[in-house]
C-alpha cells in the first residue's frame, strides 16, 4: 500500500462530490479523504499500484486542479 499527496482546488463538499465520481473509476484506490480546512486543499489516497499522474489526469478531466505534493 502506498499513500499519495496532491495539492488540488477542491474548495467545498460540492466540488469532492464531483470529484468522487472521477476518483471512483480508478481501479486501485483503498481510501482517501480530502481536507477542505488545509491551505493546499490537500487530498490524501491509500492506494496498491497506483500513478500519482493517473489522479491527476482523472481530476483534471473533471475540470480541477491536481499536483502531487513531494
Amino acid at each position: 500500500m502506498e499513500i499519495l499527496i496532491f495539492k488540488t482546488n477542491l474548495v467545498d463538499k460540492k466540488h469532492v462530490t464531483k470529484a468522487r465520481a472521477y476518483l471512483k473509476t480508478l481501479q486501485g484506490i483503498l481510501k482517501w479523504n480530502v481536507d477542505l480546512h488545509d491551505i493546499d486543499k490537500v487530498l490524501r489516497i491509500e492506494a496498491e499500484q497506483l500513478s500519482p499522474q493517473t489522479v491527476e489526469l482523472a481530476l483534471t478531466q473533471a475540470g480541477y486542479y491536481c499536483k502531487e505534493l513531494e
